[in-house]
């Protein structure tokens, strides 16, 4: 089993940038798919992003497309989101997750999580 913490949340100004970590602890990190997800009250979980276990292959959902930049470092057993020119809806909490499927992660729930590290928005 997986265990990840993600850190790198707080409050932003919009415009600002924020490159968020997701730490691993466990073994054959590599093997598996990660991804980012993010919730915000009264809203559906939304997916951000999911990247292969070898780093090769990303894929984005509609909200994470052109402004999110997922990448992993398997050494370090760290996946990073980097989030760009911020707006006051990307308010949330944002969760990491894994899974062997890469395939799968934007449809089906990822097999483990985070516990989520809260982004705030603020004009």
């Amino acid at each position: 089993q997986v265990q990840l913490v993600e850190s790198g949340g707080g409050l932003v100004h919009a415009g600002d940038s924020l490159k968020l970590s997701c730490t691993a602890s466990g073994r054959a990190f590599s093997s598996y798919a990660m991804a980012w997800f993010r919730q915000s009250p009264g809203n559906k979980r939304e997916f951000l992003a999911a990247i292969t276990g070898s780093g090769d292959k990303e894929d984005y959902g509609d909200s994470g497309k052109g402004r999110f930049t997922i990448s992993r470092d398997n050494t370090k057993q760290i996946v990073f989101l980097q989030m760009d020119n911020l707006k006051l809806e990307d308010t949330a909490v944002y969760y990491c997750a894994g899974d062997p499927m890469f395939e799968l992660m934007s449809t089906m729930p990822p097999a483990f999580w985070g516990q989520g590290t809260q982004v705030t928005v603020s004009s």
